[in-house]
């Protein structure tokens, strides 16, 4: 426990500082575009093989797909951020890669994306608000105790920290650093709290985390977590 807590003071202190730096840069930095962000979302560019978000992740990220991600409401650091993660740089794989290295979905997809094309983007989709009307809630009452007490405490006996430390206690997130879990597909984030135990997603923090939980807490904390709001 003590472990995961110095790791996740040492990434707080980290992101302040970088926090500290990304305002100074920002002066003298281009703005990014929305409306070009927009277009690229909704359209995709045929001519440079990008292929439209929205045919995946909905309508202004809205996603009506348990297997694709909600990206509505994310910070737009930390779209931008798993962006570039997905895609290859020169004669280096992705970042973000599946079991034993293998291409994700999302390779070819981030591929063909500039920088510029990733930042705009990430900046349309941070000003898009998440429809809770149509966002995943949490559906399994006989596990609603256990994913709160998970949430809200962590599994002490098992070293496991409250996922809200980190995520917030409304699921919000914390910007640039941490996502929004709220309202996402619990199926979705029960998959990647998987992938970051097993290691498919490298995440050392994560990992840590998720190899001392079992699939039941993982599938508790997960739909507990698809219903906060």
């Amino acid at each position: 426990m003590k472990r995961v807590l110095s790791r996740i003071v040492i990434i707080s202190g980290v992101a302040l500082g970088c926090s500290v730096f990304s305002a100074s840069y920002a002066q003298n930095a281009v703005k990014p575009d929305a409306a070009k962000g927009e277009a690229l979302y909704t359209n995709g560019d045929a001519a440079r093989g990008i292929i439209a978000c929205a045919s995946c992740h909905g309508a202004a990220g809205n996603s009506t797909l348990p297997v694709n991600p909600n990206l509505s409401g994310q910070a737009h650091e930390y779209i931008a951020r798993q962006l570039h993660d997905f895609k290859p740089q020169g004669d280096q794989p992705a970042k973000r890669s599946g079991p034993n290295g293998a291409p994700l979905v999302m390779t070819p997809m981030a591929a063909p994306l500039s920088d510029e094309d990733i930042q705009n983007i990430a900046y349309y989709l941070g000003q898009q608000p998440l429809d809770y009307t149509a966002a995943a809630t949490a559906t399994s009452e006989a596990t609603m105790e256990r994913g709160q007490e998970i949430w809200r405490g962590g599994i002490p006996a098992k070293r496991v920290p409250a996922c809200a430390g980190c995520h917030a206690p409304n699921g919000a997130g914390v910007p640039a650093e941490f996502p929004r879990l709220a309202g996402q597909f619990p199926g979705y984030l029960a998959d990647q709290l998987k992938q970051f135990r097993s290691n498919d997603r490298a995440n050392e923090i994560m990992h840590d985390i998720a190899d001392r939980m079992s699939d039941s807490d993982i599938a508790a904390v997960a739909d507990y977590a698809a219903g906060l709001r």
